[in-house]
């Protein structure tokens, strides 16, 4: 038995904004059970409880901060000549979102 139904997806779907099909929505489904069933063959393990988890897969991982030093940044007036369409400093997009 799934623990996902379509009604789940459904809901998720809608707060995504993304609109599924019937046929979507079981593709979906079935990519979730394959991903239930494989979470369960990693909680199966035996004694998985007592691996210490990784804070990043390589161990010897540094990392360097670079100075928070203030720049001379490009001016807005050149920035704005490789916009196809603006109104004083606001760039114009297309509506992506009904």
């Amino acid at each position: 038995m799934s623990k996902f139904t379509k009604e789940m997806v459904d809901s998720y779907a809608d707060k995504l904004l993304i609109g599924l099909t019937p046929e979507e929505n079981e593709l979906v489904l079935k990519e979730f059970d394959i991903i239930d069933a494989n979470m369960q063959i990693i909680a199966d393990m035996p004694n998985i409880n007592e691996v210490t988890p990784m804070t990043h897969a390589l161990d010897d991982f540094e990392f360097v901060l670079r100075s928070d030093e203030a720049e001379e940044s490009v001016p807005i007036e050149d920035l704005l000549r490789n916009c196809d369409s603006y109104e004083d400093r606001e760039i114009e997009v297309p509506k992506v979102v009904g």
